[in-house]
């Protein structure tokens, strides 16, 4: 089941990266005392009363002068509204209410979405009690005062995030459908990927009405098997800054992944891969769904010969090193080459995902691995591995417990996850690691 995707929503400085930075229990995002200066990683996971939720900041958003205020203020709260299951809206005591405050609220009571009012910047609260009630004025529910900076007013803070997003519909966490979202930069044919296979099956069950949410939720049926696809296609309304673009697309990025099983990264051949790409790869690596690289508009590539391909997933797995359990396939939704092997990659990814290895079987290879690679040791204290089991999957979760896990070196347990795949392959699919000595529980 997908967490609940909380947006984080305000006008400039209010405060919406310190207060996502210490809801997120670490520096994340960029902070300094000027707008719009969030350039960094806008998502993280949050736990509170063992509920889980990703936590989206929509910082980084600064209008070029006073009259583009309210375009950029509209376009922030529609992506939350189209993203997130619950809007955080961050308003500060210290300015008080102004008319971007009052026309974002309208947009969300109109839409319906479920607001959280935060007043941030309440340092004190005897001083800015008092001020904190102006706020009621919005008519969207009750202020509640915070000091992002102190990390006052927390509990009651995220007690209303759990209230706000409940339990989630039984419809959703019934549907056993795989879910498949395509990400990419704009213009690398996302939706043209979608069309095309919904016109070479030509048997489109339905199409889900998107919901506050949801771009665009496809139903395509392919061997008698039902696929739902997210299509997180370019925005609606127009973006006059570059960095805004490429902000608006990580949320909707971010939000889409969150909800998927198998992620396809969609690359475009005639650009190559790019930093960008890597991040929207890094976001569904982060997130532990199965992976598939995409490089569209095949057809498009000029001069090719024998070495195009080779060179192409070089570069590409270069780029992408973080991530090379990833398969990597060359496309064209315009033509329709290699559409047909999409599901056949999607299928083996979420296979992967599901896979469980006997506790026999992973020990056996386990101490193979020792016997060919000797454990690290430090000032004359040799690392032992004891036991490894298999905990999870989607993705595939092992515990190895050790004598001292100070001394499991990354390059030792990259080394163990190799083994591991030369044996099972888990293409598409990451693995987690999780390191123990003897007496700790083999679950987090």
């Amino acid at each position: 089941m997908s967490k609940p995707i909380i947006a984080v929503i305000g006008r400039p400085n209010v405060g919406k990266s310190t207060l996502f930075n210490a809801l997120a229990g670490e520096r994340i995002s960029i902070v300094k005392d000027t707008p719009g200066v969030t350039r960094d990683r806008i998502y993280a996971d949050i736990t509170w009363l063992d509920r889980q939720f990703t936590l989206i900041d929509t910082g980084g958003i600064e209008p070029e002068n006073g009259d583009m205020m309210l375009t950029y203020m509209r376009e922030q709260a529609q992506v939350a509204i189209e993203t997130a299951d619950a809007v955080i809206f961050v308003v500060d005591v210290k300015t008080g209410l102004v008319d971007a405050d009052y026309n974002v609220a309208d947009i969300l009571r109109k839409a319906g979405k479920s607001v959280i009012l935060c007043v941030n910047k309440v340092d004190d609260f005897n001083k800015f009690m008092n001020d904190t009630y102006e706020f009621y004025n919005l008519g969207i529910g009750d202020p509640i005062p915070v000091s992002s900076v102190n990390r006052l007013g927390f509990g009651e803070l995220l007690d209303a995030v759990i209230q706000a997003v409940g339990e989630r519909t039984a419809e959703e966490t019934e549907d056993d459908r795989p879910r498949i979202a395509i990400v990419g930069k704009p213009n690398v044919g996302k939706s043209s990927i979608i069309n095309k296979l919904i016109g070479a099956e030509r048997v489109i069950v339905s199409d889900i009405a998107g919901t506050t949410r949801d771009a665009i939720d496809t139903v395509v049926k392919h061997n008698n098997e039902e696929y739902v696809f997210i299509d997180t296609a370019g925005l609606r309304r127009h973006a006059k800054i570059k960095e805004d673009i490429e902000h608006f697309m990580m949320v909707r990025t971010v939000a889409a992944v969150e909800r998927a099983d198998v992620v396809v990264v969609v690359i475009n051949a005639q650009e190559g891969v790019t930093e960008q790409d890597a991040k929207i790869a890094g976001i569904a690596h982060d997130a532990g769904k199965g992976i598939l690289i995409a490089v569209n508009k095949w057809d498009a590539v000029e001069d090719k010969d024998d070495k195009t391909i080779y060179k192409m997933t070089e570069k590409i797995k270069q780029v992408l090193s973080f991530i090379p359990y990833a398969d990597i396939v060359f496309i064209s939704a315009k033509t329709g080459q290699r559409m047909n092997k999409l599901f056949e990659h999607i299928d083996a990814i979420i296979q992967n995902q599901n896979l469980r290895i006997g506790t026999g079987v992973l020990n056996e290879i386990m101490m193979q691995a020792v016997s060919l690679q000797q454990p690290p040791s430090d000032k004359g204290r040799r690392l032992k591995l004891f036991y490894i089991t298999q905990v999870a999957v989607k993705p595939p979760a092992f515990v190895i417990f050790v004598n001292d896990k100070k001394l499991m070196h990354f390059s030792y347990t990259r080394y163990i996850e190799n083994k591991i795949r030369e044996a099972f392959g888990f293409a598409g699919t990451s693995l987690k690691f999780i390191i123990r000595e003897r007496g700790e529980k083999e679950t987090e």
